[in-house]
């Protein structure tokens, strides 16, 4: 008797020892499966939608530990599409998004929260030059394997004011408030 019960505890003792822990998993941003789109009032009267064409980075996902997660996104400035070339040439102007000295936004996380259907993250959001802390829910975490690889994605929508990044020409015609929607798929690295 004594020694089926010395079996067994080495037994579940060699079993508690050969679980590894939860790893965190890297994933490259698959710019075909990403996207971040935009609208602002144009003088109260209607929307302007555009979109910037160019979105990378990487994440990652640590499940047991969400703070041990984190978001690294880069939006090219000068992929800004508006379906108007002229209006679209005058967005990276100087008077807008000055694409030329300020090629890139970019949003690093600082701190990551599991929430309900995803992630809270809090990060440096920098856009012209300037840099801000933001807080965005990103809504996702289901994974699925296509050819072999598997893949995860997320979204979010959030708010900014163009003015509290030294974008603020023409503010009597073009809203302040600028609304904006991520998606994004990764690749397992």
């Amino acid at each position: 008797m004594r020694k089926s019960q010395l079996a067994i505890a080495l037994t579940v003792i060699l079993g508690l020892l050969s679980v590894s822990p939860a790893r965190a998993v890297n994933y490259a941003i698959d710019p075909a499966h990403a996207g971040v789109t935009f609208k602002i009032s144009h003088m109260g009267l209607s929307w302007t939608y555009g979109r910037f064409n160019t979105l990378s980075g990487g994440f990652t996902i640590d499940a047991s530990d969400a703070a041990k997660s984190s978001f690294n996104l880069s939006i090219k400035t000068d992929s800004i599409d508006t379906g108007n070339a002229m209006r679209d040439g005058h967005l990276k102007s100087p008077d807008f998004l000055n694409v030329k000295q300020y090629p890139a936004i970019s949003f690093k996380s600082t701190s990551v929260k599991q929430a309900k259907n995803g992630y809270e993250v809090t990060g440096d959001f920098t856009m012209h030059g300037v840099t801000k802390s933001i807080t965005m829910t990103l809504v996702g975490g289901r994974k699925a394997e296509v050819k072999g690889v598997e893949r995860t994605g997320f979204s979010a929508d959030l708010r900014i004011k163009r003015s509290e990044y030294g974008i603020t020409k023409f503010k009597d015609m073009i809203g302040d408030e600028v609304v904006i929607s991520i998606s994004f798929e990764g690749t397992k690295k």
